[in-house]
């Protein structure tokens, strides 16, 4: 039997006494689960909650405890859980078959929606995930382009199969990770993105690089924001010098504007891929872009220029479920404009919580885009003004390593939790257009309370 270690701390005893039915679930677990969990995102010490059922913009645990819900099934649930249009269309098509083996009315809906509002969709292939959907673009660039290597950037996320591990991670220089060759590693050249000169020289130099592949946000949704002029500067270098732009939109696609982050920007890659809202928060991946590279997966095509066609299966693709809620989801979101409704929420969210570490006096910072938001809790103890934090001045390492900075993060989610407000672990999250007044409100209370709380236990110094 797992023994959770007694503590010290009031945030953590208050924590557990909320949640014993969490605590006994992992005990359970952590016989049969690494970890007692099953995603490393949902690791907290001593135990994470187990959720019962969500609906909105709110979610209750196994205790009955009831939380402002910001980790938004990984930011998935764009349109809040359990959409009374999503379950219903998911009800209906439960009654006529769960998974066919077969062509289906709904997929083609759903890639029509997706290539109508994608700007850059000619054609679209579906994946089960955004890890799948990662695998699958790069190939796609490799075999379309002849060349092998792929351009990334530290900390940014694009699933975790074996081409995109190295420089995603707790190490940030680039190198293999375990149980991956060092010769799958060094088929990527691994670049920070604060220096655009350098990216854009490295494109120019180079005649071995299939793809340059980023997040439009920047590392892991927006932790480390891109630099102004980025993502035009890459466009601009990797059409000059015939690179496919692959852009990462499993995170902002659809939540970033209704046509995603190249929407928003203005800036057209040459592929991106999609996960998350893409399939109105069931499992369900998409790659999408031209339609001379979609073509490598395309039977008629490769026959016509006889070239060796991408092989792709995949049991799941597009099965009728996640099709089902897809169609729905997207369907709303180009009718009912929910992505700005949750963009509006969270700059909201951001500005009162902003005003919470002013009338704290804690040198902490609020950011973040769209319809995400950021706390940097500022372990370094930098001299930090809220009201003026900008997250492009912080260095990298910091903004990215705050997370793993000790015990504070934890001790953060979990006063936030005590206080009945859920978030993911930068800390952060994710705000549905189901979002309003009434949560901001909780969300402020339940930070103030957190701030001092961490005050009594000389985590935090006021500034």
């Amino acid at each position: 039997m797992t023994v959770v270690a007694p503590t010290n701390s009031a945030i953590v005893t208050d924590y557990k006494a909320r949640t014993p039915g969490s605590g006994a679930l992992f005990e359970r677990a952590h016989k049969v689960l690494p970890s007692g969990i099953t995603h490393d995102a949902r690791y907290l010490d001593p135990y994470s909650i187990h959720v019962a059922k969500a609906k909105g913009p709110r979610k209750w645990d196994v205790d009955g405890n009831e939380y402002v819900d910001y980790f938004g099934g990984h930011g998935a649930m764009l349109l809040g859980h359990s959409h009374p249009a999503v379950v219903e269309a998911v009800k209906k098509q439960m009654e006529l078959g769960t998974h066919y083996g077969s062509s289906h009315e709904l997929e083609v809906r759903w890639a029509e929606l997706v290539c109508e509002l994608t700007p850059c969709a000619e054609r679209v292939r579906f994946t089960a995930s955004g890890t799948e959907a990662s695998h699958m673009a790069i190939r796609l660039a490799r075999a379309y382009t002849g060349k092998d290597k792929i351009v990334r950037f530290i900390g940014h996320f694009h699933g975790w199969h074996d081409n995109v591990t190295a420089g995603a991670g707790a190490s940030y220089d680039g190198g293999t990770t375990p149980g991956v060759p060092q010769e799958v590693s060094a088929l990527s050249i691994v670049m920070p993105s604060d220096n655009v000169a350098a990216v854009v020289k490295l494109i120019e130099e180079r005649d071995d690089i299939a793809a340059v592949m980023f997040e439009p946000s920047g590392a892991s949704w927006g932790q480390a924001p891109l630099p102004k002029g980025f993502i035009q500067a890459v466009r601009d270098a990797t059409r000059k010098k015939g690179v496919v732009m692959l852009m990462d939109e499993v995170i902002t696609g659809y939540r970033w504007s209704s046509g995603g982050a190249q929407k928003a920007f203005g800036i057209t890659p040459d592929l991106c891929i999609q996960a998350k809202i893409v399939a109105g928060g069931l499992p369900g991946g998409a790659v999408a872009g031209k339609r001379d590279i979609l073509d490598r997966i395309d039977h008629d095509a490769t026959a016509a220029k006889k070239i060796e066609r991408i092989l792709h299966p995949g049991t799941y693709n597009a099965n009728p479920l996640s099709a089902a809620a897809a169609v729905t989801a997207l369907t709303l979101l180009r009718d009912e404009d929910l992505a700005e409704k949750a963009n509006k929420t969270a700059a909201e969210l951001r500005k009162a919580l902003t005003e919470v570490l002013i009338k704290e006096g804690v040198p902490w910072g609020i950011y973040g885009q769209s319809s995400t938001f950021l706390i940097y809790p500022n372990p370094f103890n930098d001299p930090i003004d809220p009201a003026t934090f900008d997250p492009l001045k912080v260095p990298f390492a910091k903004l990215k390593g705050a997370r793993g900075a000790g015990p504070l993060t934890g001790k953060i989610r979990m006063g936030l939790m005590t206080h009945g407000v859920d978030v993911m672990g930068a800390p952060g999250g994710f705000v549905s257009a189901t979002h309003g007044g009434a949560e901001i409100e909780k969300t402020v209370h339940a930070l103030r309370e957190t701030v001092r709380a961490l005050k009594a236990e000389r985590e935090v110094k006021a500034a």
